[in-house]
């Protein structure tokens, strides 16, 4: 979930403020960097799971072209969504440890294999004359007027680097919403049917025959979310709602991922927020789950259409909580997306700040 609660060890709690919700769902990783337990994380996205920790604890995260990082050993959750990416506290950190695990693994089936220049070598190219697309959508949602100037403020940055800033539209990403939780938690339904109490995981001891260990291992051990996102997906894979839900969904999909491709005609990159707020508290959207999914609504289009896309920080909102902007590139260019964000780090300070007081880097373990 986009709050990081469900968790059975109990919710991960947000470095910058103990009472707020680091945001999900890698919000652990993005919770041990922001802390300064590491300079560096791995994680995983689906609908924003990287880039909204990212934001609210104030680091850099990069989700890359789905199928260019190997998923192996991660648990499936949304097959055709799930990716595998980074968090560090700069792009620089981020792309030397995507240089080496990005490319194809024989054990993970959705692995593609497409040469990548190296993420290094570019990074400090000047950004002078690229053309970035402002998402005018997304711009249109947020609903604190401190977010919206603070990403503002980061696109201003952007043009004094010399950059050409023009405001785009994406007409269809209102659906991706209604979409995702059609797909997301229909792959879920099928995914975790494997959890069944009876080669790993949780078992329940509350069982006299083979029917009654699955279901109960099942009830006891899922939560309420997971419970949730499964009810939802069997019934829309389910005979005579199949075609009405989940065949529609996969077509408001193209029609998103085709907003994309058709920007990229003419953008090298898109930007807009990560969320359109700070992070929450604790305990404020748990009761209400349809406004914790409204959390992803600037993250999950980049998802649905398999794009590489990243969270910088930019500044900080009215509770003095981190704020992030959201980059969003071409399939398989993460590396003009790393370039970008390094060269707006280079002349700002956001990344280099922690609760701590200074970001942890791998310099300063070197």
């Amino acid at each position: 979930g986009s709050s990081n609660e469900n968790s059975f060890f109990g919710p991960v709690h947000n470095p910058w403020d103990l009472s707020r919700v680091p945001g999900g769902s890698s919000g652990g990783s993005a919770a041990a960097v922001a802390a300064n337990l590491t300079p560096i994380a791995t994680a995983s996205d689906t609908g924003g799971s990287i880039r909204e920790p990212a934001s609210f604890c104030g680091i850099t995260g990069i989700k890359p072209t789905y199928g260019s990082v190997s998923r192996w050993g991660m648990v499936a959750f949304a097959s055709s969504l799930d990716q595998a990416g980074i968090m560090a506290n700069s792009s620089e950190d981020a792309a030397l440890v995507l240089q080496n695990i990005i490319g194809k693994d024989n054990l993970d089936g959705t692995s593609i294999h497409h040469p990548q220049p190296n993420l290094i070598q570019n990074i400090n190219t000047e950004i002078k004359g690229k053309k970035i697309g402002l998402i005018t959508e997304f711009l249109n949602e947020i609903k604190n007027s401190k977010t919206y100037e603070v990403i503002m403020s980061a696109v201003k940055e952007f043009e004094n680097l010399g950059a050409i800033i023009d405001e785009v539209s994406l007409p269809h990403c209102s659906y991706g919403i209604p979409v995702y939780y059609v797909l997301a938690p229909a792959e879920c339904s099928s995914n975790l049917s494997r959890y069944d109490g009876v080669k790993f995981g949780f078992r329940s001891k509350n069982f006299s025959n083979l029917e009654d260990m699955i279901v109960n291992s099942r009830s006891e051990g899922f939560g309420p979310e997971p419970k949730r996102r499964i009810l939802i997906g069997t019934y829309v894979l389910s005979q005579g709602y199949y075609d009405a839900y989940y065949l529609k969904a996969q077509k408001v999909r193209n029609l998103i991922k085709k907003d994309f491709v058709d920007l990229f005609n003419n953008f090298d990159c898109l930007i807009g927020p990560v969320v359109s707020d700070e992070a929450f508290k604790l305990g404020e959207k748990t009761n209400d789950p349809i406004s914790m999914y409204k959390s992803d609504l600037f993250t999950i289009p980049a998802s649905l259409a398999g794009l590489p896309a990243m969270s910088i920080p930019c500044g900080f909102g009215n509770n003095n909580m981190p704020i992030g902007l959201q980059l969003i590139g071409n399939y398989f260019h993460e590396n003009l997306l790393l370039n970008i964000a390094n060269k707006y780090q280079q002349i700002t300070n956001w990344h280099k700040l922690s609760p701590n007081g200074y970001a942890l880097s791998f310099e300063d373990l070197l």
